[in-house]
């Protein structure tokens, strides 16, 4: 079992939250296991010397002044197992990575490898040295005896200003509600408790409290050490962030791109409380700790909080906001139906909303689930609401999908205050019959669809007969209302639709679903089938492929079981994954499949519609929903989650009982295609208080990110009653790599006021975060070992031929890609870095190792050329050597893949192409060539994949060059800034380095 740590375990429960502590600390000693090259580990007592110039360790074999090392010859501090040793196999199983760490010290870079106790020890024993190697050109002063810092100084500026008498202290109760004032959602019986540990500790009972007590006790209550830690490992001064540190912070561990010392400034006016902190540019730790729990720092993507996607696309291509018998607040059975139900749906962004209409008893039509309903809201007034509502969360059509269940009489009265009240809104335009798709969101901006049935084109009558629709007849079945007659010998049931009502219907005509083979030949792009729950799951899982087929041109619509009298929700990912655009919701019941279907239309601006993945539209992709394994031409991703810490997590709603206790964990679950369906929970934080440690990473490895959605749980795990604490639920292409606080809600989705969870995210493929490239996937493979996608035969000789010619090039964009990522991984890890750091971390990494030298052997980078080689003059040490090494060799090969890409990518869609030119011919040639049954379906499926593959392939060869171009951008950036690249007057404007990027045509 995994070791685990926490923030929470230093020894006599001493709480780091300065760099004096953690000085204080080192002069008092720890004993830490020093690793050897063989693997062996010892046990060693390590101080810092009283002069605070070099660290010791004993007992040694060796003389006193050989068992230590001076703070001016190190180099470097890393944490993790970042040195070949710490690495090695024989080691890497024995600990957790975050209780080791590293100094790389002297002229030939050795490394002093060390493991702790804890998280926490190795955090003192990093933030003071890394402090001591800061000032090791000066002898540092005994930190705390200078002048006070920039946070002392504020928050004694603050109690001077809440001391009115100006007698030096101030009533407790004054400095409670000043505390939580600063802090929003700390508890006041914590401050309160607080105050008291500490008159009791400096013998200073009473109701006031002095200046010195104040600051004390503001700083044991609002630091929160890993966020201290994370300021430290960023900071080149003491204990807060400079303008510089801040910009590296922002670049590297947050992804984010473009980042100017401007930006940073206007960072530290908005969030530095002290007013000298922000005249000077510095950010300390109140700042910081307000910033990352700031909106600017969210992780959801700001960009997707507005409409971001193509809504030029056809209708069918998007997945659609459906409600299910909106106007219910409670269970289907016994629920009451009530206006405002529909108001809250439009106002969550909701584009499809379910009508069934009765007959009502006043000549006028009504609206209810059910006959048994308490109380019924008349049409008109519903219709008066969807006109009041329709367009204020969303500006994109909306879908009416009426389910008629009255007179022809009373459909009349219907159609009438439809066109009456919706006017203009009313889309009753017919369709073209030259065109093959839906219009786009885009084209129907502003317009309502009524979805329904249409009399037959020979009718003439004022009313007809049609076939109905099996939704809402099981309900009243049940509840002896039904009065429609089954006709002999089955088939559909009849009723009879009033033209009226028949000509609103224009854009979504609701017809039955016969098979695939007959919607494939017969099927019109306006028609539309309403699946049930278990019809469309049997299809789901028995012909999958042929769902995703059909829903890329017509639309479908999916509604819960009957049997769910209680109002409970099916699991909308079971049929988004599909394909199927409109999964009704029963919105007025919260819980996961609720929190699924909210989080997963927040992606687009909440507007109600999500473009569906590129390979669930184009019309030749191979796609099986049910895939167990990564898919053709989309490149596996991996999520690299550190769940941190809480905040002010609530208690479990029902808990009473239970006193104040909570001891809560994080489950984090992804739900997606099966392949991608996983879950995992951190440990339990035992008696944690609201602000639980639970410092533990969990990986998960996606094979369609834009498919998945991540939901965080956290649960309690000595409940009684209910167990469950908040959630958030986000879609994957919305994660923000980085350190992140979570914005925590309740189980009807509404924001728990100051209630958090605070983790670090990385992605491979991304930019920013520490830790997100997983070996196996892209890291080092041997050549041998390499695999290679290849095309698939389709039986068809002339079709074959042609994708013959591409398993070269497969090969061959392969080897570019995956040669440039051995080399890149190789690398980094030489830097001391994880692969997922970016490459100008690397270089500023080599830079600061040189600088920390007194005699630093001279290395350049030539910024003259366009790839700018890494040159040594005089002898250098072997670390060094190897370095060089390694950046020659990613030099060369991501100099291979930018020259190469163009020819190798061409040969790729010339294929392409070549192949797609026989997708009109397809069915007349398998019919020459005899083809039927299964075989015919395995060329169809080996066709589509091959397809795929080449589309996908090329795609990735192009992004994999255009990342090349840009690492060689950072490369001349990152050169110029650290003072080692020399004749490079100015970098090279990214644009002239980065390719754009075209989407290749679907």
């Amino acid at each position: 079992k995994k070791k685990t740590v926490s923030f929470s375990t230093m020894p006599n429960d001493r709480k780091i939250n300065s760099t004096a502590a953690c000085i204080s600390f080192m002069l008092e000693g720890c004993e830490l296991k020093k690793v050897r090259s063989n693997s062996r580990m010892y046990s060693r007592f390590f101080v810092l010397d009283a002069d605070m110039r070099s660290v010791r360790w004993e007992p040694s074999k060796k003389d006193s002044e050989k068992a230590k090392i001076e703070i001016k010859s190190v180099k470097e501090v890393r944490v993790g197992k970042k040195t070949p040793i710490l690495r090695s196999n024989g080691l890497s199983d024995q600990f957790p990575d975050e209780c080791a760490f590293s100094i790389i010290y002297g002229d030939n870079y050795e490394s002093l490898d060390l493991v702790a106790s804890s998280a926490d020890v190795v955090s003192a024993w990093v933030m003071g040295l890394r402090y001591l190697v800061s000032y090791g050109k000066h002898t540092p002063e005994a930190p705390g005896t200078s002048h006070p810092s920039l946070r002392t100084s504020w928050i004694s500026s603050v109690f001077d200003l809440a001391d009115l008498e100006k007698s030096g202290r101030i009533p407790v109760s004054r400095a409670v509600q000043l505390i939580k004032a600063l802090n929003p959602g700390m508890k006041t019986s914590t401050i309160e408790l607080k105050f008291k540990e500490l008159q009791k500790v400096s013998e200073r009972p009473g109701v006031e409290v002095a200046c010195d007590l104040f600051v004390e006790a503001y700083c044991e209550l609002c630091t929160r050490p890993e966020i201290f830690f994370l300021l430290v490992q960023f900071s080149s001064n003491k204990e807060y962030l400079g303008l510089k540190d801040l910009l590296m912070f922002l670049e590297v561990e947050q992804g984010m791109e473009g980042v100017t010392e401007e930006k940073c400034l206007e960072i530290v006016s908005k969030y530095e409380p002290s007013k000298e902190g922000r005249e000077k540019g510095y950010l300390a730790i109140d700042g910081f700790t307000r910033y990352l729990l700031s909106a600017d720092c969210s992780i959801f993507d700001p960009q997707h909080r507005k409409v971001c996607q193509d809504m030029a696309q056809p209708l069918s291509h998007y997945y659609i906001s459906s409600a299910h018998s909106a106007c219910l607040l409670e269970d289907n059975f016994w629920g009451r139906s009530d206006i405002s139900g529909y108001i809250s749906t439009l106002g969550l962004g909701c584009r499809s909303i379910e009508l069934v209409l009765w007959d009502g008893p006043e000549g006028e039509p009504v609206v209810y689930t059910s006959p048994s309903a308490a109380s019924c809201v008349p049409f008109r007034a519903v219709v008066g609401l969807i006109d009041q509502h329709a367009f204020t969360a969303s500006a994109y059509p909306l879908i009416l999908c009426l389910v008629v269940r009255c007179s022809a009489a009373q459909q009349r009265l219907a159609a009438q205050c439809l066109r009456k009240t919706l006017g203009d809104k009313l889309y009753l335009e017919p369709p073209n019959p030259t065109a093959s798709y839906l219009p786009s969101p885009e084209q129907l901006k502003g317009r309502i669809l009524i979805k329904g049935k249409k009399l037959p084109p020979g009718c003439e009558d004022s009313e007809g007969e049609v076939s109905d629709e099996e939704e809402g007849w099981e309900l009243a079945r049940r509840l002896g209302q039904e009065d429609q007659e089954v006709p002999e010998g089955g088939g559909p049931r009849r009723v009879r639709l009033s033209r009226e009502l028949s000509e609103l219907v224009s854009l979504c005509q609701a017809i039955p679903f016969q098979d695939f083979e007959s919607s494939r030949r017969r099927q019109r792009y306006w028609e539309m089938c309403s699946f049930s729950e278990v019809e469309a799951g049997r299809f789901a899982n028995e012909c999958p492929a042929e769902l995703v087929s059909y829903n890329k041109r017509f639309l479908s619509r999916v509604y819960p079981s009957p049997m769910r009298i209680d109002a409970s929700n099916m699991n909308p990912q079971d049929f988004w994954k599909c394909g199927c655009q409109m999964v009704a919701m029963n919105y007025q019941t919260p819980g996961l499949m609720m929190d699924l279907n909210t989080g997963w239309f927040r992606q687009n601006g909440a507007c109600g519609y999500v473009l569906r993945p590129a390979i669930m539209r184009e019309e030749v992709s191979y796609f099986s929903a049910n895939a167990k394994d990564s898919l053709p031409g989309v490149p596996a991703q991996l999520l690299h989650l550190k769940v941190i810490s809480g905040q002010n997590l609530p208690k479990p709603k029902g808990s009473g009982a239970k006193g104040e206790v909570v001891e809560p964990y994080v489950c984090a679950e992804i739900h997606g295609i099966p392949a991608d369906c996983a879950e995992h929970r951190t440990k339990t934080a035992l008696q944690s208080g609201d602000n639980p440690i639970f410092d533990e990473s969990l990986e998960f490895q996606i094979n369609l990110p834009e498919l998945a959605v991540l939901r965080l749980v956290v649960l309690d795990d000595d409940y009684i009653g209910d167990e469950f604490i908040a959630q958030y639920t986000i879609p994957f292409e919305c994660l923000q790599p980085g350190y992140r606080h979570v914005p925590l809600q309740s189980l009807a989705g509404e924001p728990l006021p100051h209630a958090t969870l605070f983790v670090h995210v990385a992605i491979t493929d991304r930019r920013g975060g520490g830790k997100g490239h997983r070996r196996g996937l892209a890291g080092r493979r041997g050549r041998q070992v390499r695999e290679y996608t290849s095309t698939k035969a389709t039986g068809i000789k002339a079709i074959d031929e042609v994708f013959r010619t591409a398993t070269q090039p497969l090969r061959e964009a392969t080897d570019l890609r995956e040669n440039v990522q051995n080399a890149l991984v190789s690398f980094k890890e030489l830097c001391g870095l994880t692969p997922a750091a970016n490459m100008k971390q690397c270089i500023l990494t080599v830079a600061a190792w040189l600088l920390h030298s007194d005699n630093a052997p001279s290395v350049t980078l030539n910024l003259a050329e366009r790839y700018p080689p890494m040159e040594a003059q005089g002898p250098i040490p072997d670390l060094l050597r190897k370095v060089l090494t390694a950046y020659e060799t990613m030099i060369q090969t991501s100099r291979t893949l930018i020259e190469s890409a163009d020819a190798v990518y061409g040969k790729l869609i010339q294929a392409q192409q070549a192949g797609m030119d026989f997708h009109k011919e397809l069915h007349r040639i398998e019919a020459k060539e005899g083809l039927r049954g299964r075989k015919l379906q395995k060329a169809l499926e080996s066709f589509a994949w091959n397809i795929t593959v080449l589309k996908g392939q090329a795609d990735l060869l192009k992004h994999a060059k255009a990342e090349a171009l840009d690492n060689l951008w950072q490369i001349h950036n990152a050169g110029q800034s650290c003072g080692i690249g020399r004749n490079g007057s100015t970098s090279p404007e990214p644009s002239r380095l980065r390719a754009p990027l075209e989407p290749i045509p679907e």
